[in-house]
């Protein structure tokens, strides 16, 4: 990385490669996050590639197909690739890409790196097949696999200068971290059963009459599957409410990804809340043109607006 004579950031052929690569796997993997990330300059929008790539792979650990004790070897063995990129020990011609795209992230933005390893604490509990019995406890959950991103994409995105209780948005971030992972929990009930995992809470479960999980197209007989849905869809709006109030500290841009990536993630939610029984039935998604509106309302700042009227409200 070197800087031109106007003070503009250049990146050498090795890092923009490898850039690209992060790019492309983002793009493949993520179309969410992809869409939302397209609204930011250059340099964030390569720094967020970076986060995903690395996140994909401690992610793609979890899921595969690997005997627990083996994943757990492969993902003590990425916590040491990013202790030696904290560490500055990766240089831009090593041969792993994602290790230095992030390296070249971080060293431009304030990046917590440590958010990586509360992903890797994460994925490890879905390697033990940890469950749930209660909110509090998943949340210790999606913190660290959710709300550990939401700090780490504030590390990049920053805070804007004057901000009013900037001190507060990695909390914030971290919040909306959690409304986005509560929304994919519900959107992935069945998938999740199918691979043997479930996350909502057993407190919640056995409340509804849900106890016996969600093998089936159908509810399990009995139960009040539109309850339980309803009652996590309110959890999750709060979560989003109080998440939002990230949007008046960011610039402009970063504030239209936030808007982008978490407005697609709350169409979900109401997709979900008028339709529970879909999410048994397949994968709950939005079509491009939905996503493209949510982008321009984004982008627009309708959203940093409402909420900013809002905070103003409050303090009347």
């Amino acid at each position: 990385m070197s800087r031109n004579v106007e003070g503009q950031t250049e990146t050498s052929a090795p890092v923009q490669a490898a850039y690209s690569y992060c790019e492309a796997v983002t793009g493949q993997q993520a179309r969410n996050f992809a869409y939302g990330i397209r609204l930011l300059p250059t340099e964030k929008r390569q720094a967020m590639s970076a986060l995903y790539a690395f996140s994909r792979r401690v992610d793609d650990i979890g899921d595969g197909t690997l005997a627990p004790e083996a994943k757990r070897d492969r993902l003590e063995s990425t916590r040491a690739l990013l202790e030696r990129i904290r560490q500055g020990g990766v240089d831009e011609d090593d041969t792993d890409p994602v290790a230095v795209a992030l390296a070249d992230a971080s060293r431009r933005f304030p990046i917590p790196l440590g958010g990586l390893d509360e992903l890797i604490d994460g994925v490890l509990m879905d390697v033990r097949g940890e469950t749930y019995e209660t909110w509090d406890d998943l949340k210790v959950y999606c913190r660290c696999v959710a709300g550990a991103i939401g700090r780490l994409s504030l590390g990049v995105f920053g805070t804007q200068p004057g901000a009013q209780a900037a001190e507060r948005a990695p909390e914030y971030a971290d919040t909306l971290g959690l409304a986005l992972q509560l929304t994919n929990i519900l959107r992935d009930v069945r998938e999740d059963a199918g691979s043997g995992r479930t996350y909502l809470p057993a407190d919640d479960l056995a409340k509804f009459g849900c106890g016996d999980g969600f093998a089936k197209e159908t509810p399990p007989d009995g139960a009040d599957f539109t309850g339980l849905v309803h009652f996590e869809v309110r959890r999750a709006r709060a979560l989003f409410a109080e998440g939002y109030r990230l949007l008046p500290m960011l610039d402009r841009r970063s504030g239209a990804c936030v808007a982008a990536m978490a407005g697609i993630y709350r169409r979900l939610l109401d997709r979900i809340e008028r339709d529970p029984e879909a999410v048994l039935r397949g994968r709950v998604s939005l079509p491009g043109r939905e996503k493209a509106y949510v982008a321009v309302r984004g982008l627009s700042g309708l959203d940093t607006r409402h909420v900013s009227r809002r905070a103003v409200r409050r303090r009347a």
